[in-house]
């Protein structure tokens, strides 16, 4: 599609390519800060501040056969997307002694929300397109009074507050006031007290710069309308669905851009290959990882002596890879055999040589 400011119905049903800029008036709004925004999405990011459970199991071999466990628990404080259950540590006092909390008990959580109307030209762009519109910048934000005073009274410790000192009445009609006023200092105002806002960040506690158990922060970024997109997607009238093609598969892409069809395709096509590369290599480390666990129990037997066990098991753990490996390759090139003879080939010679070696290994 070349021209996308006029909706043109010739196309309809068929898998379209168009570049325009995806634009819309939505006013997005984060009723708990009370923050409203023109923008395309709207993130709020929520860190808390917690006592953080680390767990270390070390394996010790046992005179006379077998296994013991050791499990160590240490804690340290940092910063996590959820509030942590200190409830559920493991090591003796260390629910109270590591006690976590959430300031004010704020029930709060990330989230993001995203603009309805988009437009693209003449035409609207459906939810799952403009999903993919990437690229966010940090929001600065300001809170209201009423905010600020209404997270102060939530979060702030009773009595912590500053209140503002009393207006003395003003002196009585005709009287003289012989003693200089002390010069009127502004009183604290106490939403500068539990409340910092910082460019894009919003931090609930005493002090930003040495955080406590308890205390929270927030980061806000939108994605702006306005910026170039390219899609390749089926024409509805005035708006886009997925394509499904002949062997199934359903075709629905935005890139962030000026992009012709072909690299879009292609940039698909790559990340379709890496995607399949990653899930086998998931699947040959699973079945090596399968082997090691049947053939444990020998290296345990064999761990009635410590010296003899541990060559058991690294031998056991030689065998499990190799083997895991040449079965999971010779899987793999009898798949590929009939598609790509020569790839097939190649993958089913180094399966071979790994089979061989094994055996040599075997022998040794």
């Amino acid at each position: 599609m070349e021209n996308v400011n006029t909706v043109d119905t010739s196309h309809n049903g068929e898998l379209v390519h168009a570049i325009d800029t995806a634009v819309t008036e939505d006013i997005l709004k984060d009723s708990f800060f009370d923050i409203s925004i023109n923008a395309i999405r709207l993130y709020r990011n929520v860190e808390f501040y917690q006592w953080i459970e680390d767990s270390k199991t070390e394996k010790t071999q046992k005179l006379g056969g077998g296994e013991e466990e050791t499990t160590t628990y240490t804690y340290r404080k940092g910063w996590v997307t959820n509030p942590v259950e200190s409830s559920r540590f493991v090591a003796p006092g260390a629910s109270e002694e590591h006690k976590n909390i959430v300031i004010g008990n704020i029930d709060i959580k990330s989230d993001s929300w995203q603009a309805e109307n988009v437009a693209f030209g003449a035409y609207r762009l459906p939810a799952f397109l403009v999903s993919s519109i990437s690229g966010s910048e940090s929001l600065p934000v300001e809170l209201s009074e009423d905010v600020l005073a209404k997270l102060n009274q939530q979060i702030a410790p009773p009595g912590t507050l500053s209140l503002p000192a009393p207006t003395p009445a003003p002196p009585a009609q005709g009287m003289l006031q012989f003693e200089e006023e002390e010069e009127k200092q502004p009183a604290a105002s106490p939403s500068s007290q539990w409340v910092h806002v910082d460019g894009g960040t919003v931090y609930l506690g005493q002090n930003n710069a040495s955080p406590t158990v308890g205390d929270v922060r927030v980061s806000f970024k939108r994605t702006k309308p306005g910026n170039e997109v390219s899609i390749v997607a089926k024409l509805v009238g005035d708006t886009f669905e997925r394509y499904t093609a002949s062997n199934g598969k359903s075709v629905g892409m935005l890139h962030v851009g000026a992009h012709s069809a072909e690299s879009m395709f292609e940039s698909a096509h790559s990340a379709n290959a890496m995607m399949t590369w990653f899930l086998r290599f998931i699947g040959v480390f699973l079945v090596c990882i399968g082997l090691g666990m049947i053939v444990a129990p020998l290296s345990v037997l064999a761990s009635v002596v410590p010296l003899v066990g541990k060559i058991v098991g690294v031998g056991m753990g030689l065998f499990s890879t190799l083997f895991g490996l040449a079965w999971s390759l010779m899987i793999i090139a009898l798949a590929w055999l009939f598609y790509r003879p020569l790839i097939g080939i190649i993958i089913l010679a180094v399966a071979v040589g790994l089979i061989v070696l094994l055996c040599r290994r075997v022998k040794s």
